[in-house]
C-alpha cells in the first residue's frame, strides 16, 4: 500500500465557508463545503482514482462518522497516516458523492489550530484541501485501487512556495511572545475581547510572512 495525498486548491474544490448556528444555540460554527477528492481523472500526481474506489472510500468514512468515530483534519499534513492531535484543526462531518468526485463538509475547531485557520479564512485567505489515505498505484497506469481516505487536511494553494499553515506556526513560534499567542488561540472562543487580539496578532504575523 502506499500513502497517498492529493491536493484541491480553493477554487478547484469549489469551496464554501459557511457559518452555521451551533446547536445549543450559542454563536456560529464555522465550515468548509466542497469537493474533497476527484475521480476518474489524471491528477497533478499522475494518479488516477476510479470512480468506484472514491465511492467506497466515501462510504467507509461515513459509516465511520455513524458509528460514532470522529474523524479529525490537520493542518497541513505529515508524510504518514497518524493524525497529531496538537495540529488538529478540525473535523469532518459528512462525505458524498456527486457525479465523479468525493465532496465534503467540516468543521473548523476551537483548537489553537483550528482558531488560526478561522482567522486566516475570515481575513480573506483562500485555504484547499487534501485527502489524505493509502492504496495501490499501477506502474503502468497510475490507477490507484483499494483506496482509502484516512482524513482530509487543511492546506495552501498547492501553487505557493510555502504552506500558508506552516508558514503561519513557524513564524508564530519564532517570534517574541509566539507561543503565548497559540495559547491564547485555544482559550479565544470564551472571550470576544481575546478574539480580537488574536485576529491583531495573526493578521500582524501574515503581513510580515508576505503571505
Amino acid at each position: 500500500m502506499t500513502y497517498l495525498r492529493e491536493n484541491l486548491t480553493f477554487d478547484h474544490a469549489k469551496m464554501e465557508i459557511l457559518h452555521e448556528d451551533k446547536r445549543d444555540g450559542s454563536g456560529k460554527d464555522l465550515y468548509m463545503k466542497g469537493i474533497f477528492i476527484e475521480g476518474g481523472v489524471k491528477n497533478a500526481n499522475q494518479r488516477v482514482y476510479p470512480v468506484n474506489e472514491i465511492a467506497k472510500a466515501v462510504t467507509a468514512i461515513n459509516e465511520q462518522i455513524k458509528g460514532g468515530y470522529s474523524v479529525l483534519g490537520e493542518v497541513d499534513h505529515p508524510d504518514d497516516l497518524k493524525i497529531n492531535l496538537d495540529r488538529v484543526s478540525h473535523m469532518i462531518e459528512q462525505m458524498w458523492m456527486d457525479g465523479p468526485a468525493g465532496h465534503g463538509k467540516l468543521k473548523i475547531l476551537p483548537t489553537p489550530m483550528g482558531q488560526l485557520v478561522k482567522t486566516m479564512l475570515e481575513s480573506g485567505v483562500k485555504l484547499g484541501v487534501s485527502s489524505r489515505g493509502s492504496g495501490n498505484v499501477s506502474e503502468s497506469t497510475g490507477h490507484v485501487s483499494e483506496f482509502e481516505i484516512v482524513t482530509v487536511d487543511i492546506v495552501a494553494q498547492p501553487s505557493a512556495p510555502h504552506a500558508y499553515p506552516q508558514a503561519i506556526y513557524e513564524g508564530l513560534m519564532n517570534m517574541r511572545y509566539g507561543h503565548k499567542v497559540l495559547g491564547i488561540a485555544g482559550e479565544a472562543k470564551e472571550n470576544q475581547k481575546v478574539q480580537k487580539y488574536l485576529v491583531t496578532a495573526v493578521k500582524g504575523l501574515i503581513r510580515d510572512l508576505k503571505i
